[in-house]
């Protein structure tokens, strides 16, 4: 059963939380569950508190990379804000837990009538805008190993755990780079002591080291983060 544990939920003021809240549903967020596909109306606006959503870009709707990642910081539906319906990404979900769930016609008149769930949520947006603006970057200037660095810390911070499961093959799918290259990057890190892999059980064992070898995008995303909402 999901609790309101979601920070963007918290933020708000205790008469437009219980607003919110009294429209949501929880559910499960069942692990390589697509809640939506890019053009498709969006159905439901989730609020992750547990687990997290990955954000993938198609090319010619097959190969994906992800550009983003939604926990419990965040939402998905964003897009609703900005009164539009259609999502431009596919929402995987790659850390299994549980979300707040609303439909989109109460979402929309509660954000209607709610500005401090307007306020919040735009802020959102541009945050989430930061996002996938230094994921397109990181793509391209930064190399496997700090990038690799950075998607570890980035989900450990979603699934609130240390030890998770995950291939190469997927990480390889996930960073839009040839599964040798994240053999090579994992096995880097292994050696330095900063995660340990072990059939497919990655465990990891020194944050601040893995903090210092991701590349800067990841210490950007939480400064915008903490200087908009908390």
């Amino acid at each position: 059963m999901a609790t309101a544990s979601n920070h963007l939920i918290e933020l708000l003021p205790r008469p437009a939380r219980r607003r919110l809240l009294a429209l949501c549903e929880p559910v499960d967020l069942v692990l390589s569950q697509t809640l939506c596909e890019p053009g498709t109306p969006t159905q439901h606006v989730y609020f992750p508190t547990e687990g997290f959503i990955s954000l993938l870009a198609l090319n010619d709707g097959h190969a994906a990379l992800e550009v983003g990642m939604v926990g419990r910081e965040g939402m998905l539906g964003v897009q609703l804000v900005l009164d539009v319906e259609t999502v431009p990404l596919r929402a995987l979900v790659q850390g299994l837990g549980q979300a707040w769930r609303i439909g989109r016609a109460p979402f929309r008149i509660e954000l209607a009538r709610s500005p401090a769930l307007q306020r919040v949520l735009q802020r959102y947006v541009y945050v989430l805008m930061a996002q996938l603006a230094a994921a397109a970057g990181c793509l391209r200037f930064h190399l496997i190993g700090p990038r690799l660095a950075r998607w570890l810390l980035m989900s450990q911070d979603r699934a609130q755990v240390d030890s998770f499961r995950v291939t190469h093959e997927f990480l390889a799918y996930m960073l839009g780079v040839r599964r040798v290259g994240v053999t090579g990057a994992a096995g880097a890190l292994q050696r330095a002591g900063l995660i340990e892999y072990r059939r497919g059980q990655l465990t990891v064992l020194d944050r601040p080291g893995l903090k210092a070898a991701a590349c800067s995008c990841y210490a950007a995303d939480q400064h915008v983060y903490r200087q908009l909402l908390g």
